[in-house]
Formats: structure tokens, C-alpha cells, sequence
């Protein structure tokens, strides 16, 4: 199997799809007149993402930004890739940009002996290019999608790990600070555990409806209840 080629769309609400890659996800969010990406999955699949949104009948030219969660290969390899073919915005943390635009190594995780074979695993992405970041946001800003989209700052996973929260939909984005493999759970291969642990339970403060993590299905029932029994379960 190609792992860069396959790439499935799914509806979760009429305006939240999930891409799918072999491995992680990203999301789409449709507003009435415009697209926006939460991550934009590997390097090389932007034909792939793009073939994938036509024939949803979803209109790719419409895609105004991508917000990455974190400078992870599987979460901003494509980033450049569509933004250049659709005119968008990338935005990403502060602390992550210099991570993406390659001007900084990536941050190594502090394993567990467990996380070591998926950590193996996952080196299978295709490295990252240099990709830009046009506006670094910090926590509370508003993203301008959504009816009021806020960046959350999430710090652990990655120093400059965000959520994206959209209240008035009740929608959460975690990156990769939480997953849900096959049930909500504490991400892995963070930086800082302890932070990640904090930022997690800062995101269960919200208790959305609906969960959108960076590797797992989407959550949308009991969200909120599942949410914060994995942050007390990972304390």
C-alpha cells in the first residue's frame, strides 16, 4: 500500500469532515463561503487531499487557512503544498513556527519503553519540508472560521502544541495531546508528560460534544464524560 497516496474523507457533522491518511488525520471545517484545514497531513499529498475534497463535491479553491496543531511530519507536510495551490494562510503557535520553517530540530519525545515500536512506526511519514508560517498566534486569539474559533495553547505534546476550540459549535481539536485509540486516551510521544497531562485536563475543562483528536476516530457521544475520565485516568 502507497502511504502517502490514500486519502478518505469523512462527514462527522455537515460541516466537520475528517481526512484520513494511513496514518493521522486531518480536519476540514466549512464555513458558508470558505474552507479551513486543522492540520494538513504528509508531504507529498496535497493532489490526493485535493482529489479527495472534489469528489465530496467540497471546492478546494475555497480553502482560506490551515491551522497546524504542532510541528509534527504526519500534521504539517502538506501545509505549503496547499496552501500554495489555493492561496491559504498557515498558522501555527509561536513556539512551534521556527520547528516547521525548519530553522529549529524538532523536539525529541521522552519515551516510554511501550511508545518505542509505535514511535518506529511512525518514522515510516515522509519528512517534512521547510514550510512557512504566515501568522503565529498565542492562547486566546480568535482564528476567524467557525463563529468564534480560539486557539488554545496545550503545551507537552510539543512546546508550542495548540488546541482549536469552536464553542458555539461545542467542537474541539486536540492535536495530539489527546488521542483515541480506540477510546479517548493521553496522547503519546510527548516532550513533557507532566505538561501534556496539564493541557489535557485544561481540554476536559471544555467538555465538547464533539472531539477531534490527531490520531483516532472522532468522538461524539459522551464526549465530555469519556474526555475527562481518560485526564483523570492518565493523572
Amino acid at each position: 500500500m502507497d502511504l502517502v497516496n490514500p486519502v478518505e474523507l469523512v462527514e462527522i457533522t455537515p460541516r466537520l469532515h475528517m481526512l484520513r491518511f494511513s496514518i493521522g488525520q486531518a480536519y476540514l471545517w466549512r464555513d458558508d463561503t470558505e474552507l479551513t484545514l486543522i492540520d494538513a497531513g504528509w508531504a507529498g499529498s496535497a493532489p490526493a487531499v485535493e482529489s479527495a475534497l472534489r469528489g465530496a463535491g467540497i471546492d478546494p479553491t475555497l480553502l482560506r487557512r490551515i491551522v497546524l496543531t504542532h510541528c509534527h511530519r504526519d500534521h504539517v507536510g502538506a501545509a505549503e503544498e496547499l496552501a500554495d495551490r489555493f492561496g491559504a494562510e498557515i498558522l501555527a503557535h509561536a513556539l512551534d513556527a521556527p520547528v516547521i520553517r525548519g530553522e529549529l530540530p524538532v523536539p525529541e519525545p521522552d519515551l516510554l519503553d511501550w511508545e518505542l515500536p509505535l514511535y518506529a512506526h511512525g518514522v515510516r511519514v515522509p519528512e517534512a519540508p521547510p514550510i512557512r508560517v504566515d501568522r503565529e498566534v498565542a492562547d486566546g486569539e480568535e482564528l476567524g472560521f467557525g463563529d468564534g474559533a480560539v486557539v488554545l495553547h496545550a503545551p507537552g505534546h510539543t512546546p508550542g502544541s495548540i488546541a482549536v476550540h469552536l464553542p458555539r459549535h461545542d467542537v474541539l481539536f486536540t492535536g495530539d495531546t489527546v488521542a483515541s485509540m480506540p477510546d479517548v486516551m493521553f496522547g503519546v510521544f510527548h516532550v513533557d508528560r507532566a505538561q501534556a497531562l496539564a493541557s489535557m485536563r485544561r481540554l476536559a475543562g471544555l467538555r465538547p460534544s464533539v472531539l477531534c483528536c490527531g490520531h483516532g476516530e472522532p468522538v461524539t457521544t459522551d464526549t465530555a464524560d469519556r474526555l475527562t475520565k481518560a485526564a483523570e485516568q492518565a493523572g
